[in-house]
Order: C-alpha cells, then sequence, then structure tokens
C-alpha cells in the first residue's frame, strides 16, 4: 500500500474532491467501527484530536470513562472510488488512545503491535501474513435483505455460465487493485455460491487491515449486483465452509528465517520450533481464529476443513501445511482460522504461540503425510494426533487455561472477549432449533 505524509493526504483529499472522512477502527468481536467527519477536519484529525465515545463500543470502556482518542495511521489514506454527489469518501484506519496519551489496551490493532515488539526483541525483524479468505453469495430479496438463495451451483473452479458470481467477483478484484491491492488468485470455491480471492502477503498490522478492507469492499461491490456477501463460517448444512487460511512467515536481517536450503524439506531450525508452538498452543487459541458458535459446524470431518492437529507438506488434511515455495516464500500455513476471526487478535494469538516455540526450542513432532480423514481414531492416538475443539465452549475453557495466549491478548481484551462468548454459548444453547423439533416433536 502507498505511504504518505500529512502534506500529501492534504494535498489528495483536495485534488479527489474528499467530501466525508471514515475513522476506521475494529472492536473485539471484528466488527468494522467507524466514526464519519466532514473533510473540514481533516486537521484535526491528523493533529490527533477526534475524540469518540468508547462506551459505545462492544468491549471497550465503561460510561465513566468513554472518552477515546482516534489516531490515524497514514499510511492507511486510501479514497474509495465510491462517493456522494457531492464527492467522494476517504478512510483513514486509527489506533485507539487514551486521554493520557497510552494506547487503549482495549484496541485489538494497538494489541498486536504490541505482540510484535516482543518478537523484534528476539531478533525478527518483519512477521508476514498472506490470507486466503472464502465467502458466500447469496441473492437479496426485493427489500434488499439477504436470503438463502445462492446465485450459482457452480464448483471448484468453474466457468460462467455455471459460476454465476464471475461478473461480481470480478468486479470485487477491479475494485481491489484499484485500492493497491496486488490480487494473486480469483475463483470459485468447492461449494455452490462460494468464493475465494488472494492478495500478495504483508507485513502482520497491514495484513490485517486489508482483511478488514477487504471485507468491506466485498460487501459494499456485492450489493450492487444485487447479493448479499458473508464471512459466516458455515452458512449451509451439507457444503463446504468457509475458511481463511494464514500463511505466516518470519523474517530477520537475513531473509525469511524459516528457510534453511541444507534441510532435507528446505525448512529452518526456528521454522519447526514456531510449528511445534503452534501446535502446543492449538487448542487455546482456536477460541480466538474459530469465535463464533457457527464456526465449529465447518471444523468437522468431511469438509476439508482441519480438525486434527498435526503438520505436514503435501497432505491439506492436518491442521498445518508447509507450502512448496522456498526461499523468500517459505511460509507456515495454518488452516483452521476462519473469516469470521478478528485478524488482529488471531494473528497476536499465533504469533505468540509461535515465538513459544522459538524461546523454548520446542521440538515439533514428525509430520503425518498420510490422510488423517482416513485414519482411525486409535491410529490418530498412536501418532499422537490430538482433535481440535469441538464446540466454542470447550475452546473458550481452553483458551482462559493457557496463560500465554490470555497475555497475548492482554487481560482487558481476554476479559471481555471471554465474557462476551460465554454469552453467545449461553444464548445459542438456550435456543430451541428446527432440527430438534423435527426429531422430537413427534416421537416424545
Amino acid at each position: 500500500m502507498p505511504k504518505f505524509t500529512r502534506e500529501e493526504i492534504i494535498a489528495s483529499a483536495k485534488n479527489d474532491n474528499v467530501r466525508y472522512l471514515r475513522l476506521m477502527f475494529t472492536d473485539i468481536l471484528g466488527t468494522i467501527k467507524n466514526v464519519e467527519v466532514p473533510i473540514s477536519q481533516l486537521e484535526k484529525v491528523l493533529d490527533n484530536k477526534m475524540m469518540f465515545d468508547g462506551s459505545s463500543i462492544e468491549g471497550f470502556v465503561r460510561i465513566e470513562e468513554s472518552d477515546m482518542y482516534l489516531y490515524p495511521d497514514l499510511d492507511t489514506w486510501l479514497v474509495f472510488p465510491w462517493g456522494t454527489e457531492q464527492g467522494k469518501v476517504a478512510r483513514l484506519i486509527c489506533d485507539i488512545y487514551q486521554p493520557n496519551g497510552q494506547p487503549f489496551a482495549g484496541d485489538p490493532r494497538s494489541n498486536l503491535k504490541r505482540a510484535l515488539k516482543e518478537m523484534k526483541e528476539l531478533g525478527f525483524t518483519e512477521f508476514n501474513l498472506g490470507p486466503e479468505p472464502e465467502f458466500f453469495l447469496f441473492k437479496l430479496d426485493e427489500k434488499g435483505n439477504p436470503t438463502m438463495k445462492l446465485n450459482d451451483q457452480g464448483g471448484y473452479f468453474d466457468l460462467a455460465p455455471t459460476d454465476l458470481g464471475e461478473n461480481c467477483r470480478r468486479d470485487i478484484v477491479l475494485e481491489l487493485e484499484a485500492l493497491g491491492f496486488e490480487i494473486e488468485a480469483s475463483h470459485h470455491e468447492v461449494a455452490p455460491g462460494q468464493h475465494e480471492i488472494d492478495w500478495k502477503y504483508a507485513n502482520a498490522v497491514e495484513a490485517c487491515d486489508n482483511i478488514q478492507t477487504f471485507k468491506l469492499i466485498v460487501k459494499t461491490v456485492a450489493r450492487k449486483h444485487g447479493l448479499h456477501a458473508t464471512f459466516m463460517p458455515k452458512p449451509v448444512f451439507g457444503i463446504n465452509g468457509s475458511g481463511m487460511h494464514f500463511n505466516m512467515s518470519l523474517f530477520n536481517e537475513n531473509g525469511n528465517a524459516f528457510y534453511d536450503k541444507n534441510d532435507d524439506r528446505q525448512l529452518s531450525e526456528t521454522a519447526y520450533q514456531f510449528i511445534a508452538g503452534l501446535i502446543k498452543h492449538a487448542r487455546g487459541f482456536t477460541a480466538v481464529c474459530n469465535p463464533i458458535v457457527n464456526s465449529y459446524k465447518r471444523l468437522v470431518p468431511g469438509y476439508e476443513a482441519p480438525v486434527y492437529i498435526a503438520w505436514s507438506g503435501r497432505n491439506r488434511s492436518p491442521l498445518i501445511r508447509i507450502p512448496e515455495s522456498r526461499g523468500m516464500s517459505t511460509r507456515v500455513e495454518l488452516r483452521s482460522v476462519d473469516p469470521a476471526a478478528n485478524p488482529y487478535l488471531a494473528l497476536a494469538t499465533l504469533l505468540a504461540a509461535g515465538l513459544d516455540g522459538v524461546k523454548n526450542k520446542l521440538e515439533a513432532p514428525a509430520p503425518i503425510d498420510r490422510n488423517i480423514y482416513q485414519m482411525s481414531a486409535e491410529d490418530r492416538y498412536e501418532n499422537g494426533i490430538l482433535d481440535l475443539p469441538t464446540t466454542l465452549q470447550e475452546a473458550l475453557e481452553e483458551f482462559s487455561k493457557n496463560p500465554l495466549l490470555v497475555d497475548a491478548l492482554g487481560d482487558h481484551i481476554s476479559n471481555n472477549f471471554v465474557e462476551s462468548k460465554e454469552i453467545e454459548v449461553m444464548s445459542y444453547i438456550q435456543q430451541v432449533t428446527e432440527w430438534e423439533r423435527e426429531q422430537y416433536l413427534n416421537m416424545y
């Protein structure tokens, strides 16, 4: 993404006829929030003097501590291609600060920056992420509300006319490219109505910013096509759910710290230790990487989603895969993350887990190059392969008893995240579903 100075932003706003400015940030649940101001307030924004009421944001602060400041990241200046009749709309992604000038402990973006400081103290210079988000497209009804009607019956890599979402997906790509995204792939996914768009990796904070921008663009463009885009992990029973694989790599002053040309797999000791850390903490970070009740409808056998804690190279059935590319492209792919995750929180926990392996020189277990889905429970046990949590409640329990992961998010975020998710679990448990009525109403 382009880098901007204060003067360049002011000039861009004038040249592009920007009339409104969205000051964007992300709450603990991963929801994009924004404060919109007229462009007349631009200099006040750039002076870090724009305030908002933090008590109205999920998991932020109590009403008696409500004043918060929005500190814009100038590098995130972006003019959207759409706007009003009077002019265009631009955005700046902001960090949240307290009135005393300190970063707010409940800000997911600031928290990720805190995690990156520890990484640099260990001698690493960069933590890169390349995400692979999937989403579904559903038709809108005459009132503009989402239906459960998929807009196509296409399959993996299908072309039009089977893939009726092709035009929408193409327009999404064009919008993203206009905003500076380097798109690497765009295709129909396995399930009907399901799509994937991948773009070039970036450093941790920028990559998470890109994910949030991507979601906004996808939903906006889809609506222009009479469609509703959803990042819900499993919106339809009986077909594949949507994941958001995280391709991660650590860099130091010598380059990619995961690469070693002399190793049989061309992986460094750091890479093996990072993998070991991810495996050790997998059951705990699942609560953050798969944060809603519906996430666990995707994490079941038979639909390509990983449910077993293991790693491999070519094999796609374990939790962790090492793609074939080497050199600067050497990376660790975590396949469990879904697009409902708050990317800033997910990446902070994954970095902490991996670095725990590096700091303590943990030894990665032997890779599993067999299809784990076809292994018996006894066979998996003999190979030391554990299961991921099967419910959000189980995942929350694993997270709460893992002090490393709790610390990775800090007490404020951890406590508010767990409290919010426990309420979600209890609300779900109390529901009576159509499945229960079909199964039991006549039987009992």
